[in-house]
């Protein structure tokens, strides 16, 4: 006999035929429909964990950046032998042509000795005008000339030897160079670049003249003599070792090694150091290495910044200037700056 009841009875087929859902879901309720990313309960989309690495460990890097480029390697200048050597000779010829120069030089008969420092304050004009190219190089080069000429009469003529005559020899020159630059139509947009190249010059000239007021005051001709030995002694020894080791390079830009800058003052001063043990009271080996190594490392530090500016300015894409006045222009700076840093050690410290 078959049961009066079907198995199913009592039971809801409501439940029983409802389509399975998700897990964790109520019975009884059809799964809600699966929309776009979750949202959380403030509305706003639910942030994604952290971003997955590859196998090497760097993160996905995103198609629309691009990859960084290296920078390449700035190949060295390369440092010319023979040119080191040729400026290192035109150094020894400079100091040694104003150290005997000054050795004319005495009481009432020091022309011969402006004649010569005349000289050196030409070239140096012709140098650097030729290298700064200003932009009323002629204009700046015939100021410059009477600026000279002017500060070394005042050198020798003024009563009392100072540097006050010269000053107003330098500042009369540099107003000079302005206005006659800006009366110039074609210069005056360009007047704001050449003040300095103006003002380099101008005193670079009336610097050469401190050696003949150096030289009308007591000791001053042996201090003459200890500085200028010990700034020719450095600037050519340090051009001597640039042209045998120059390293370590300082730029790259730059054919000059550190090693010729330390070891031409070192020499320098051992050369003044040396030189004082036979001059007079009041120098002394000591005194004398102390002058020394002053102006010998005012020297080579001049001489150097000429190296890098003139990098500077090859690398700025101007078109390089006259050869021989290019490299002259280290020494005379060299020179240009020791001549008052002579006159400075005398006055204080002799």
């Amino acid at each position: 006999m078959f049961p009066s009841t079907s198995p199913d009875a009592g039971r809801d087929r409501w439940v029983d035929d409802a389509p399975p859902g998700p897990a964790g879901s109520p019975p009884g309720r059809p799964p809600a429909p699966r929309t776009g990313p979750a949202e959380d309960e403030g509305g706003g989309r639910r942030e994604r964990g952290p971003r997955r690495f590859r196998k090497g460990g760097a993160p996905r890097r995103p198609a629309d950046e691009a990859p960084e480029e290296e920078e390449e390697p700035v190949e060295p200048v390369e440092v010319r032998k023979p040119l080191s050597l040729t400026i290192a000779g035109f150094a020894a010829l400079l100091g040694v042509g104003l150290v005997l120069g000054a050795q004319t030089a005495g009481p009432g008969h020091r022309l011969p000795f402006a004649v010569i420092v005349l000289g050196v304050q030409l070239l140096f004009i012709l140098a650097w005008t030729m290298a700064m190219r200003p932009p009323a190089l002629l204009l700046v080069a015939l100021i410059s000339a009477a600026v000279a000429a002017a500060a070394d009469a005042a050198a020798v003529q003024s009563d009392i030897a100072g540097l006050a005559p010269l000053g107003y020899v330098a500042a009369g020159g540099f107003l000079l160079g302005v206005l006659g630059q800006l009366f110039r139509r074609v210069d005056r947009v360009r007047v704001t670049d050449s003040l300095g190249t103006t003002l380099l010059i101008v005193v670079g000239v009336v610097a050469f003249a401190t050696l003949i007021t150096l030289s009308r005051i007591p000791a001053g001709t042996q201090a003459i003599t200890v500085c200028l030995t010990a700034s020719g002694v450095a600037l050519t020894v340090a051009r001597l070792t640039d042209a045998v080791l120059p390293w370590p390079r300082l730029a790259p830009q730059v054919p000059r090694g550190a090693a010729g800058v330390v070891v031409g003052a070192m020499i320098g001063t051992m050369a003044s150091a040396l030189l004082g043990s036979y001059l007079v009271t009041p120098f002394t080996p000591t005194r004398a290495a102390i002058i020394g190594l002053v102006a010998a490392v005012a020297a080579v530090l001049a001489d150097l910044a000429v190296g890098y500016a003139e990098a500077g300015r090859l690398m700025a894409g101007e078109p390089p200037t006259m050869w021989i006045a290019r490299h002259m222009q280290g020494p005379l700076g060299g020179f240009a700056l020791a001549a008052p840093a002579a006159y400075a050690m005398c006055v204080l410290f002799l």
